[in-house]
């Protein structure tokens, strides 16, 4: 039985195990899985996997697909295994390895989420290109204005058409008897796709 019960992406923050590492907020993955494009059957890499969040949402969408969640960092790796055994899905495999040297072996994609490049976004570009079918699909999450306009100036050297927003979430918050709005840092959505 999932953690999830709906058909609906953006599952609630609160149903991931939690640690130090940074997770994608449930808001902008609804926004970013919209730009994926997804269907049940796709071949989809996960980047800088993080918590696993991005992962888990994509694979309740790819029924028959696969799910390839690349991660670097100890902590980060064991927090996704917490999550995966959680939402007890089959079809995500993690890769214990830095991109872009951990994509080499994984089979072709029909979309690719970049979360987090470790400052490797220009080399995991360049062999996101090489990896991704025809018409596919490169998604990927700026916070910062480096990494926005690194990936704006390389996916269109790659000849990519781009689309791009920017999310920016404020939420309630109980403050004694109130609700106060607290803002989340905004994120800019970078979708390319392959020509």
């Amino acid at each position: 039985m999932s953690e999830w019960e709906y058909n609906t992406p953006g599952i609630s923050d609160e149903c991931f195990i939690r640690g130090e590492v940074p997770m994608t907020k449930e808001e902008v993955r609804a926004v970013l899985l919209s730009k994926l494009r997804l269907k049940k059957d796709q071949i989809v890499y996960d980047i800088g996997a993080g918590s696993g969040s991005v992962s888990i949402e994509m694979a309740l969408v790819l029924k028959k697909g696969q799910v390839y969640a690349l991660e670097r960092k100890k902590k980060a790796l064991n927090l996704i295994k917490k999550n995966f055994i959680k939402f007890n899905l089959k079809n995500i495999e993690i890769v214990e390895a830095e991109a872009p040297a951990g994509m080499d072996a994984l089979p072709g994609a029909d979309r690719i989420f970049i979360g987090g490049s470790g400052g490797q976004l220009t080399a995991i570009l360049e062999a996101a290109d090489q990896k991704l079918k025809n018409n596919g699909r490169i998604v990927l999450t700026a916070v910062t204005i480096n990494t926005l306009t690194t990936a704006i100036q390389e996916l269109e050297r790659l000849d990519y058409r781009l689309d791009i927003v920017n999310i920016a979430v404020t939420r309630t918050k109980n403050i004694n008897k109130y609700k106060m709005f607290k803002a989340l840092s905004p994120v800019y959505i970078i979708s390319a796709v392959k020509k």
